[in-house]
């Protein structure tokens, strides 16, 4: 609790911190994280950005070396997830930097959260490790140990929705996309509907969410746009939709 969670998303959040989805959820997640955010310069011009400020760090001598392991993971896991959007601007017929920009990655809203799930889940009671959501950015890529419980839903408008485990692959990331992707490509990439469902057993996974700069404006590619393909979303930027998210999964702590 000395590094809760601040007003910026980083730190620790403690269970039912978070409630993705309250059509079915009777109360927050049974998970607790730690957040990690990308920094940049402090003299750089996203110092002072809504989703850019100093992380905050457990004490070295209770935790002595976790720091600089985190640290280190996060940049691979930021340059893995560059790599992986030169794949995507290919199969949107861009070039293939498209997105490895200063004006959409360069300065990205980028976190990374170590998270520990426990109990056991009973949809039937509204009761989950992690109510079904879409990741509000443009890319997740996920490390999880051996434990199952990550479900995903192909499908998500059809209802009844069908919920399948997705396997834990030693030495492999699951990629998520996510909603502003889906937003980005008219619909092209689907954003990735998933939950968590507990079954008694400690699960911990580390999830990294990436998302284009603050500044960075959303709007349907030309390559994804056609006579007969028109823009199904208006333009936002960055920061307000990621902003409109957060607040969203959040509210409930004001009502409780």
């Amino acid at each position: 609790m000395k590094v809760l969670r601040n007003e910026k998303y980083r730190g620790y959040a403690p269970f039912h911190d978070s409630l993705l989805d309250p059509e079915n959820q009777v109360r927050g997640d049974y998970k607790e994280g730690f957040t990690i955010g990308f920094e940049g310069s402090k003299d750089g011009p996203n110092w002072d950005k809504p989703f850019h400020s100093p992380n905050i760090w457990p004490n070295p001598d209770v935790l002595p070396g976790w720091r600089e392991t985190m640290e280190k993971y996060y940049q691979e896991a930021l340059r893995v997830c560059k790599s992986i959007a030169k794949i995507m601007a290919l199969a949107l017929d861009l070039d293939v930097d498209y997105f490895n920009t200063p004006e959409m990655l360069g300065n990205p809203i980028a976190d990374m959260v170590l998270f520990h799930y426990e109990g056991k889940s009973d949809p039937s009671k509204g009761i989950y490790a992690c109510g079904a959501h879409s990741d509000f950015g443009m890319m997740s890529l996920l490390a999880t140990d051996g434990v199952m419980g990550l479900q995903i839903c192909k499908d998500k408008d059809v209802k009844p929705q069908k919920w399948e485990y997705i396997p834990s692959i030693k030495g492999a990331y699951i990629v998520n996309l996510g909603d502003l992707l889906e937003r980005w490509s008219n619909g092209y990439f689907k954003s990735t509907l998933h939950r968590v469902l507990g079954n008694g057993q400690d699960r911990y996974s580390i999830p990294f969410f990436l998302k284009p700069s603050h500044d960075c404006i959303i709007e349907c590619l030309p390559t994804c746009q056609s006579e007969n393909n028109l823009p199904k979303y208006p333009a936002i930027k960055c920061s307000t939709y990621i902003s409109q998210r957060y607040k969203a999964v959040h509210a409930h702590l004001k009502q409780t």
